[in-house]
């Protein structure tokens, strides 16, 4: 067994119909054939998707391997009951509108599916002005209601849409359709799930001319209308923080916070957790057992659950993911 350390993480990326070339033009978020991208999984563990560490003696070693040989060191508390890994984090770009769409909770998930639920959280990192999401149904729709108009080809009057900025953050909890607007880049934090319900997709159709599949009847299963205050009791079921600008959520799954390094110092203490480092803006370096790290925008950062204090230093922005 080998000594665990900072891992920096290569991403695999995608290339959806509605992706663009932010990524891999301003963030060398490059798709093998060269092509567009729309997504770019920074932390993954699952069968087609796989992070892989790039520095280091364990160079060239999947996290999949790590979660195999490593379990105990690699990931602490965080370890699940059934072993597998908790988060999935990507970039978003989305260069055209993604489809509306809704995720299950982890009952209905493991009832149907036979797979986890999947609640999820957008930070976003940038916008184009008069940029827009779908996030919930409009006031006084219901599920029965969203329902009706989604039949009647009326769906867009039975949803929540708002204007967004770079710097917001939204909470998606299971059940809360929703869809991310053309000209968005966002981070996304979920549960370690790719199961989505289509809603509607308007009426595009995929690489090979076929209208893209929508899941209407199980998408109406698991609607439902949220309050902002259920929302917020979901994002911080932890605990309210003292600041919601740092602590972006603190939920079942996830505690994600934003760092803002001014050419300051800012150590993570041990807690026994596995952690994850997003870095949205600027470079530093990570300081761990009388190691230096630099890191720059875009790097992906695993922090195993052994790593003793973690010191962060330079001019940068970071989002640290958490996995419960």
């Amino acid at each position: 067994m080998k000594k665990l350390y900072p891992l920096f993480l290569s991403g695999v990326t995608k290339s959806p119909i509605w992706g663009g070339t932010r990524l891999p033009r301003e963030w060398n978020k490059c798709a093998p054939d060269g092509s567009i991208v729309g997504e770019s999984w920074e932390l993954t563990v699952r069968e087609q998707e796989m992070s892989t560490v790039q520095n280091g003696t364990l160079s060239g070693i999947t996290v999949g391997e790590l979660l195999q040989s490593n379990a105990e060191t690699l990931m602490g508390k965080s370890t699940r009951a059934d072993g597998e890994f908790p988060l999935l984090i990507k970039f978003i770009d989305a260069a055209d509108r993604l489809s509306v769409q809704v995720h299950p909770d982890d009952s209905y998930a493991a009832r149907v599916e036979n797979d986890r639920g999947k609640t999820e959280m957008w930070y976003i990192v940038d916008a184009d002005e008069n940029a827009e999401i779908i996030c919930g149904l409009a006031d006084g729709i219901d599920n029965v209601a969203f329902c009706e108009l989604l039949q009647k080809g009326e769906l867009m009057s039975a949803l929540k849409v708002q204007k967004v900025h770079a710097g917001e953050t939204y909470f998606i909890p299971a059940g809360l359709p929703h869809a991310i607007g053309k000209g968005i880049l966002i981070a996304e934090i979920q549960q370690n799930c790719d199961l989505t319900y289509r809603v509607y997709d308007y009426d595009r159709r995929g690489a090979d001319g076929s209208l893209r599949q929508l899941h209407i009847d199980k998408a109406c299963d698991v609607i439902r209308p949220f309050s902002n205050n259920e929302i917020d009791t979901i994002r911080y079921a932890r605990g309210l923080p003292a600041s919601r600008d740092a602590v972006l959520a603190d939920c079942e799954y996830f505690r994600v916070e934003k760092l803002d390094l001014h050419e300051n110092t800012h150590t993570l203490h041990k807690n026994d957790y596995l952690r994850h480092l997003l870095i949205l803006s600027g470079e530093g370096t990570i300081e761990c057992d009388n190691v230096s790290y630099p890191f720059h925008r875009g790097d992906s950062i695993l922090l195993p659950a052994s790593l003793e204090d973690v010191t962060l230093q330079g001019n940068a922005t970071v989002l640290v993911s958490t996995a419960y």
